[in-house]
């Protein structure tokens, strides 16, 4: 029964789908996305809180912008809008200390992605390439997010617009996944092996979206009644984690689908197990 068990284990261990599982498990993709989720809510959520207290339009406020991601409906909506509502005041008093604390976790945000990206790839970056990586990074996915915010805006009477608005969402965020891991890689990795990773995060993203629409949607209007803001916070820091492990998941099954392409000769072994031995 032992000797059945280890080679069904050997198989698994070496099969395509197994080797995937594997090498998730030993970049601690999950440990990854809960970094993901916390330092995004200190860092880019302040981040975007700013950025939108300076949209010179004010057409789009922050709370719209988390409403539109988790795709919330009309009494979920209301429950994020009260928690994250912002007044405009907040660039007045915003001062140094704060501005630098806001720029210290930016940073730290854009280094743990930068790092599990690194660790997927199983690469190493020069520390004089990461600071000004991280901060064009971290410049290029706010710039990513307000234009996307800011499209419903523009886009949002009617079919067509919508379509419009779907490519163009799309579209970009290709385009920003593919170029953010060359950069936050160092350029060590050639663009078409990170095509597929590219292609892998926005599919996900697109799913997590749908999941959270039917899922997280509920539970943010049933936790706002039962815990108040505290519930709401809950949900959408449960969605951040779903956005980091489809960002950091999307590269992983994006290197192997490159290799399974035949792009690269890369492979990842199992870390033996005692039974191996």
């Amino acid at each position: 029964m032992r000797h059945r068990y280890r080679r069904w284990r050997e198989i698994w261990d070496h099969s395509a789908v197994g080797r995937l599982v594997g090498h998730g498990s030993e970049v601690e993709l999950m440990h990854r996305s809960l970094g993901f989720a916390a330092l995004g809510y200190v860092a880019l959520l302040p981040l975007l809180v700013l950025v939108a207290a300076l949209d010179p339009t004010g057409a789009h406020d922050f709370p719209q912008w988390v409403i539109d991601g988790m795709g919330l409906n009309a009494r979920p909506a209301r429950s994020v809008q009260d928690v994250f509502s912002t007044p405009h005041i907040v660039i007045s008093t915003t001062n140094a200390l704060s501005a630098a604390i806001l720029v210290f976790f930016g940073l730290s945000f854009a280094a743990s992605v930068q790092a599990g990206y690194s660790r997927i790839w199983g690469l190493s970056i020069s520390p004089w390439h990461k600071l000004w990586r991280q901060t064009v990074w971290l410049t290029g996915l706010t710039a990513y997010l307000y234009v996307v915010a800011n499209s419903s805006v523009v886009l949002r009477d009617g079919l067509w617009q919508g379509l419009a608005r779907g490519a163009l969402v799309l579209l970009l965020g290709l385009a920003f996944f593919w170029w953010g891991q060359s950069l936050l890689l160092g350029g060590k990795v050639p663009a078409r092996q990170l095509l597929p990773g590219a292609v892998a995060t926005m599919i996900g993203l697109v799913g997590l979206r749908w999941f959270s629409h039917w899922v997280f949607s509920p539970l943010v209007a049933s936790n706002a009644v039962t815990y108040g803001p505290v519930g709401t916070v809950l949900i959408v820091v449960s969605w951040l984690v779903g956005v980091g492990y489809v960002v950091l998941g999307g590269t992983l099954l994006g290197r192997h689908v490159s290799s399974w392409l035949g792009h690269h000769h890369f492979r990842w072994h199992p870390t033996p197990r005692p039974w191996h031995q």
